[in-house]
């Protein structure tokens, strides 16, 4: 399966089109999500922009050698693959992850420009960029590659999960109104035990400070 030094996915008897695992490429979003994630989290609480420069400059080389040379020296996805090499793999159709991860570059040379800018653009598309990485490594849903059947003629083939195939949904992809409801009654008890978890101790404290300004 392995080719020249400079190419996009591999080739495999069973596919017309050239393939990529899916297994590390999930596994490779997941790596960067979580880097990105802790540098995001560090500069949002402490104002240390220094790890989220480093990040921004790891992505773009990260980036650029999977869209430009070969996905295989991508260092994250060499993670990915070390990840899950005892897992069989689940072949993808590799024109519309290019596609998708020249959307990738192009948000992460977007952001080396603004490296040294500390304003809602960078945030943004930091934020862009981690929401991008969750959905992949989380669910599988490549939204680039979603992006990829609006600008290409040709429908893109072997897509995650058979998505890009028409298809039924099987009985155990099925949700009742049961199960919606109980998420429902779910999620508002979540948020009143959170709403009654709030302290009242800002407001005792104002109170005790109001009364001793008035004893003075």
């Amino acid at each position: 399966m392995h080719g020249n030094i400079f190419q996009f996915g591999e080739h495999h008897g069973e596919y017309l089109v050239r393939v990529i695992n899916e297994r590390e490429a999930r596994a490779g979003a997941g790596i960067l999500f979580l880097i990105a994630g802790v540098a995001f989290m560090n500069a949002w609480l402490t104002g240390n922009y220094l790890p989220t420069q480093a990040v921004v400059m790891g992505f773009f080389a990260d980036f650029f050698i999977r869209v430009l040379i070969n996905p295989r020296f991508s260092p994250s996805l060499v993670l990915g693959r070390l990840a899950v090499r005892n897992q069989v793999p689940e072949f993808v159709g590799a024109p519309q992850k290019r596609f998708a991860w020249a959307l990738g570059l192009a948000l992460a040379s977007l952001m080396l420009v603004f490296n040294n800018v500390r304003g809602p653009i960078n945030m943004l598309v930091c934020m862009l960029c981690l929401l991008l990485l969750f959905f992949e490594a989380t669910f599988g849903i490549c939204l680039g590659c979603r992006v990829y059947g609006i600008f290409n003629k040709e429908r893109a083939q072997l897509c995650p999960g058979g998505v890009c195939e028409v298809g039924d949904r099987q009985p155990i992809q099925h949700i009742s109104w049961f199960q919606y409801t109980v998420l429902m009654v779910f999620i508002m008890a979540w948020w009143g035990l959170v709403g009654l978890g709030e302290s009242p101790e800002p407001h005792t404290a104002a109170r005790g400070t109001h009364h001793g300004f008035r004893h003075l």
